[in-house]
């Protein structure tokens, strides 16, 4: 077993958190009604809520005062107001009252951390810096999510696993030719394959040379403001309209024992197709797609901790190998303009 130097260590345990400097969905939005609602996310406590127009806030879950959880508290609209003591904080992390006293000194104080957020696609997406104050960029997403001509169903689970697991799972082809050898739509082809590597404008392709069209024969990553996965698996006619049956996915770190992941399932339809479509989905489909949803999870949730560290890898593992050092130096450059902004605090003190 290969010993890690301190600086490789620094690395694993700052990727096993999450990439900084990216978008991330943090929740379904049917998840979030009235009432604050607190989330773990890349190892950071968050409160969420909608203000009186709908709009969500979201700003770090704790009182400034005494550290209470905002969460458990009431929703004022513009701000929350802390069950503690009343403090109420708005949703740019600034004290708006301290109804215990007169004249607090703490009132239009900024103590806690906001997050940028966009709601799109069924999802509540928050930004997290790499450094505080840096600029926020725009969130661009897969076509077949930002293309009127695609409709889709958001699925959302949560899985006792790290995060980089569930990313390796789905850059991972041949694991459909056999994990989910009986759905129903990855039961065809070959049980053995030839690979190759295909770099794009926002990452790769990894994908089967003798197969296509057939199973889950390739798989894409990119990076657009928000790390992603894309797949496409045929599908017979008599599943409906729309041509092949098209995944997006994003797993989003909770902390280094647990993720959400995000799966968009999508075909190209318009007009009374998208309606067939989504009623044929909701009544015949959906109860399939998370039965192979729920082959993944048992999988990864039974992994040793360790299983990185066991590993013995083979042609077929080339994509994730790829992505894994894709993601490594992203993080060792986001903890070097940490050391440097820690370093320009420290001589402006």
């Amino acid at each position: 077993m290969h010993t890690l130097s301190s600086s490789e260590q620094a690395v694993r345990d700052y990727l096993d958190t999450g990439l900084r400097s990216l978008w991330y969905p943090v929740i379904a939005s049917w998840e979030l009604g009235s009432e604050p609602l607190g989330i773990t996310r890349l190892g950071e406590n968050i409160v969420l809520w909608r203000d009186k127009e709908g709009v969500v806030r979201a700003i770090e879950d704790r009182c400034p005062h005494r550290g209470a959880r905002l969460s458990r508290g009431w929703n004022l609209g513009d701000r929350l107001a802390c069950w503690y003591h009343g403090v109420e904080v708005d949703g740019e992390g600034r004290i708006r009252d301290v109804p215990a006293v007169d004249n607090s000194p703490l009132v239009g104080k900024k103590c806690q951390r906001r997050y940028s957020v966009i709601e799109t696609q069924g999802a509540i997406f928050l930004y997290f810096p790499t450094v505080e104050g840096e600029p926020v960029p725009e969130l661009q997403l897969p076509r077949e999510l930002s293309d009127d001509s695609y409709s889709n169903f958001l699925c959302v689970a949560s899985w006792r696993c790290n995060y980089q697991y569930a990313v390796d799972n789905v850059m991972d082809p041949m694991h459909g030719t056999y994990l989910h050898a009986n759905s129903h739509s990855m039961a065809e082809g070959n049980r053995q394959a030839e690979m190759e590597l295909k770099p794009t404008e926002s990452g790769f392709v990894f994908k089967k040379t003798d197969q296509a069209g057939v199973n889950f024969d390739w798989v894409e990553y990119g990076n657009s403001g928000a790390l992603w996965l894309r797949l496409s698996i045929p599908y017979k006619k008599c599943f409906g309209p729309g041509g092949p049956f098209w995944i997006v996915g994003m797993a989003v770190p909770e902390d280094r024992d647990h993720c959400r992941v995000f799966f968009w399932r999508i075909r190209k339809v318009e007009g009374w197709q998208r309606q067939a479509w989504r009623f044929l989905y909701r009544t015949k489909l959906e109860k399939l797609h998370w039965d192979v949803l729920e082959q993944d999870r048992m999988i990864l949730e039974a992994l040793d901790p360790a299983a990185r560290d066991l590993e013995n890898l083979y042609e077929h593992d080339v994509g994730l190998q790829r992505l894994r050092r894709v993601m490594q130096k992203l993080a060792k450059a986001q903890l070097a303009r940490r050391a440097e902004a820690e370093s320009s605090q420290g001589a402006g003190h």
